[in-house]
C-alpha cells in the first residue's frame, strides 16, 4: 500500500491503494463517489468514465500509479442540484437519460469533449460518445443535449 495523492472534485484528497488497484474502486469504496458505474469492466462500454486532467478515461482500468499527482472529476464534480452544469440542465430538457446506467460516463466524455471542441458539431459529438454504450437508445437524444450544452456555455 502507498499513499497517493490527487485532486478529486476540485479538493485535495490522499488514498492508501496499491499502485495497480484501479480508480474505479477507489472512487467508490473509498471515495464515495457513486456516479461512475462497473459495466464491462473492459474499457469498452464507458459507464465508468471520469475526467482525468479534462480527458475522459475509463476508470475501471486507470491504474491508480497513472493518478498521482492529477486532477480527477467525477459527475459529483461536475455540477451541483442548485448549479447545475449546463450538460446536465441539456440532458434532462431533451430527455436523454432513460434507465441512467450510462449516463454518468456520457456526461463526463461530453464534458471532456466540450473541454478541448466549444464548438462540436453533432458528428463530432457521435465520434467523441462512441466509447460510450447506451442499450436504451438515447444516442441522438444525447447528441442533442451535448449540442445546447455547448450553445448554452457559448452564451455565458
Amino acid at each position: 500500500m502507498s499513499l497517493i495523492q490527487f485532486e478529486l472534485n476540485g479538493q485535495s484528497h490522499s488514498v492508501d491503494a496499491q499502485d495497480n488497484d484501479n480508480l474505479l474502486d477507489v472512487l467508490r469504496n473509498q471515495c464515495g463517489q457513486k456516479s461512475a458505474r462497473l459495466g464491462c469492466g473492459l474499457s469498452q462500454c464507458g459507464a465508468c468514465h471520469v475526467m482525468l486532467d479534462n480527458h475522459a478515461v475509463p476508470a475501471c482500468s486507470t491504474p491508480m500509479w497513472s493518478v498521482a499527482g492529477k486532477q480527477v472529476i467525477t459527475l459529483e464534480g461536475l455540477g451541483q442540484t442548485d448549479n447545475p452544469h449546463p450538460l446536465q440542465t441539456a440532458f434532462c430538457q431533451q430527455q436523454a437519460a432513460q434507465c441512467g446506467y450510462c449516463s454518468s460516463g456520457m456526461l463526463m466524455t461530453a464534458a471532456a469533449l466540450l473541454k478541448h471542441n466549444p464548438h462540436p458539431s453533432p458528428d463530432q459529438v457521435r465520434e467523441a460518445l462512441q466509447g460510450n454504450l447506451c442499450r436504451c437508445g438515447a444516442h441522438n437524444r444525447i447528441v442533442r443535449a451535448v449540442c445546447q450544452a455547448a450553445q448554452s456555455m457559448e452564451r455565458v
